[in-house]
């Protein structure tokens, strides 16, 4: 059996998910001829295809290769990330997908800037969407050179660079209504690229003692007696928050018709990723069974395209990885455009008034600076360093969107000064944790029982974040608007009724 894809098929499967992915695009195009299309594809996306779309941009290199060799390297504790993933979903439809779609905002400083009627929370919610943005694009850019230099043999940067180009250009050309039906597609794909690896491979090792292998999948020193119960709980939090205010994600439901419809597409999305965790956590439970030799940081992530060369033999393993090898090359492809449309709407609202050349300019700006980024560092793991996104998004964007949405006192100080210190917060904290703790990106969910001195209090305290940064950031929101000197807007009431009043009741936005 063979250790990875012969570079042939490597070859074929990138290039036809590059080609399907170009013509899908290029054929929506020609329904975007208006900036509505451009930006919320003239809000008239159905449930079926607008959560397909989500899974497609959402289920990132984190889920497809990540999840795998989390689940490689720490087994039942790496479980707590593809959970996180698909109940966040839970709390979007619980807390902000309607109220977000009747806004009739665009991107998610219009929705704030309206909401406190303020110039500068709109300005320091577009920093942050930018900044967000940027840092989840890196992890896509970095798998998509790990996928490509296993698959073909070519050097690292040139998946990076490929994507960053396909992307650019396809946003650029079609805006949100053909990144949506690329999106889509790519969803379909995705799920087909792990779930027929996973369930062969299941058929295979079926027949085969798995006595020894049992034993090592589940030694009984990573037992739940070794679950760093602090880690676990600030990851969970992260995870669950963190999706509230992931800003590709949320552009999404400005593109449904009606708060109805963006309840239906989250309730369809939940059961879509449901389904779709599945099998990338059966592959990385295969792999600590038949490819232990993996479980090192730096090479976990490649267990979902390693695996199917060990296990099944001849050209059939061969495929089965060019499969996976598509399907994690439409992943980068996915959600790098859904990350770089939702900055592009951003940067081209802000500095270029909104037209469409300014949303293609902003386009091929945004995938600028992450390659350059990806270019310039050394690759961390793919999931923990998407966990410490959602943990820094959860520290800022989350609070100001939930409270924006329930709470009628919040002001435009209150707002400023919560995510200004959820921001400062989370970044020290990561910046001391990864100094302290080398990959701090797999730390979140650090297996090792917490000692009873304040010294490894603080480095777990560092290492995952979110479980204190997220209440100081509220705690700070509601202290400024209470006591501050500020005060809401004038029409809140007004604002809040068309947030929360059913479509039915009240003229649609525009």
């Amino acid at each position: 059996m063979s250790d990875a894809t012969p570079a042939s098929f490597g070859y074929a499967g990138i290039i036809i998910v590059t080609l399907t992915t170009v013509l899908v695009g290029a054929l929506a195009v020609r329904l975007s001829r208006t900036t509505r299309d451009f930006y919320v594809a003239s809000r008239t996306v159905p449930p079926w295809l607008n959560a397909s779309a989500i899974g497609g941009e959402y289920l990132s290199a984190a889920s497809v290769l990540g999840v795998a060799g989390l689940i490689l390297l720490q087994g039942a504790g790496g479980l707590w990330f593809p959970i996180g993933y698909a109940a966040g979903y839970l709390m979007l439809l619980l807390f902000v997908a309607a109220p977000l779609r009747r806004s009739g905002a665009y991107t998610v400083p219009d929705f704030t800037g309206a909401r406190l009627r303020s110039r500068s929370v709109r300005r320091a919610t577009s920093v942050l969407v930018i900044v967000i943005g940027w840092f989840y694009i890196v992890p896509q850019l970095q798998g998509a050179a790990l996928t490509v230099s296993i698959a073909t043999g070519l050097p690292p940067w040139a998946g990076s660079v490929a994507v960053a180009v396909i992307v650019g250009v396809i946003v650029a050309a079609g805006g949100m209504r053909s990144i949506t039906f690329v999106q889509a597609f790519q969803f379909w794909l995705k799920l087909t690229a792990v779930a027929l690896p996973a369930i062969v491979m299941l058929v295979v090792v079926g027949g085969r003692d798995l006595g020894a292998a049992a034993a090592t999948a589940f030694p009984a020193a990573l037992g739940p007696a070794a679950v760093n119960p602090y880690a676990t709980a600030s990851l969970a939090i992260a995870l669950l928050l963190g999706t509230l205010g992931l800003p590709h994600v949320l552009v999404r439901f400005t593109t449904n018709p009606d708060g109805v419809a963006a309840r239906r597409t989250t309730l369809i999305t939940v059961v879509l990723l449901v389904t779709f965790y599945v099998f990338p956590t059966t592959i990385g439970m295969l792999g600590r069974a038949f490819a232990p030799d993996l479980a090192t940081p730096g090479t976990a992530d490649s267990v979902a395209l390693l695996l199917p060369g060990r296990l099944v033999d001849g050209l059939a393993g061969d495929l089965l990885g060019a499969l996976i090898v598509a399907g994690a090359f439409g992943a980068f492809l996915s959600t790098s455009s859904g990350l770089v449309v939702s900055l592009a709407g951003v940067i081209s609202q802000e500095v270029a008034g909104g037209t469409v050349r300014g949303f293609r300019v902003a386009a091929l700006a945004s995938t600028l600076v992450p390659l350059l980024v990806v270019l310039m560092i050394e690759p961390a793991g793919l999931a923990g360093s998407v966990g410490l996104v959602f943990a820094f998004t959860a520290s800022t964007l989350s609070p100001l969107l939930v409270l924006g949405v329930w709470w009628r006192g919040l002001t435009a100080r209150g707002a400023l000064a919560g995510m200004l210190t959820g921001a400062i917060a989370c970044a020290v904290a990561v910046g001391l944790g990864v100094l302290r703790v080398p990959g701090a990106g797999g730390a979140l969910v650090d297996a090792a029982p917490l000692a009873a001195d304040w010294a490894a209090w603080l480095q777990a305290a560092l290492a995952a974040p979110a479980a204190w940064t997220i209440p100081l950031a509220v705690l700070v929101t509601v202290l400024v608007s209470r006591y501050g000197g500020g005060s809401p807007p004038v029409d809140v009431d007004r604002i809040l009724a068309r947030l929360h009043l059913p479509e039915r009741r009240r003229p649609k936005p525009q």
